[in-house]
């Protein structure tokens, strides 16, 4: 081999080749770790209209970690999204100096059990908010299920001018709601077909409750839970038909 001055060529080569992979092998992932190669930019954009920029440049100032080249984007997303009020973030490495942010945010639909909200797509979040939002109580992990209900029985019940201010479902499975206005109405719907038999009393609402409020009778409650019909309760009612009986 050693005669040999093409083996020996070769041989040369491939060593060349080697330190040459050795090389960029550690020198590579020093080179990218660089000041030259910093994030010197960062642009963030969005519909936003409760979250706050001190708390997203917190962000960009103290946990956003790394260069152009080794900065781990899911950990950025990550710091984003403990963001109050961000829901959805999106990140995007922009040559040679650049990251772009764009964040999506909760759109409020209700107050959620003791200290949380919920948004429109139902999904449960922990935030401040000084506004005025109907409250939506229910087992944990049901947010989902009662945001959806709640715009069911909203619906239903917009066809009488009525709103929900609040809306419960037990651990059992039962639905209770109470309305807008004064007086406010109570309307406990069980667990079997509630939006059935919140149907049923809209369309009957106009000669029962609605006629007894026309004729000065404030109705308070009303128990759907029935088969065939539902039942009303009047305050400072009488049955004086049981009293006779007594």
């Amino acid at each position: 081999m050693w005669d040999d001055p093409r083996r020996l060529n070769a041989a040369a080569l491939l060593l060349l080749i080697a330190a040459l992979a050795m090389l960029a092998w550690g020198g590579v992932p020093w080179a990218v770790r660089q000041p030259a190669f910093a994030i010197r930019h960062v642009a963030v954009d969005g519909k936003l209209a409760h979250v706050n920029p001190a708390h997203v440049a917190a962000v960009i100032h103290e946990e956003l970690r790394g260069t152009f080249f080794t900065m781990r984007l899911v950990d950025a997303r990550a710091s984003f999204l403990r963001v109050p009020w961000v829901k959805s973030v999106a990140l995007r490495r922009r040559w040679p100096d650049r990251l772009e942010v764009t964040l999506g945010e909760h759109e409020p639909l209700a107050r959620w059990n003791e200290n949380a909200l919920v948004d429109t797509d139902g999904e449960a979040f922990n935030a401040d908010f000084d506004g005025e939002l109907p409250q939506l109580t229910g087992p944990e992990g049901s947010a989902g299920l009662v945001a959806a209900s709640f715009r069911d029985f909203g619906v239903a019940l917009a066809a009488r001018a009525l709103a929900i201010s609040e809306l419960h479902l037990s651990p059992r499975g039962s639905w209770r709601l109470r309305t807008t206005g004064n007086p406010p109405l109570t309307i406990d719907l069980g667990r079997s077909a509630p939006i059935e038999h919140l149907m049923r009393f809209v369309a009957y609402q106009p000669r029962t409750v609605g006629a007894l409020a026309r004729a000065g009778t404030r109705v308070e409650y009303v128990d759907l839970r029935y088969s065939n019909g539902f039942a009303v309760r009047v305050p400072g009612f009488v049955d004086k038909t049981s009293k006779r009986g007594n």
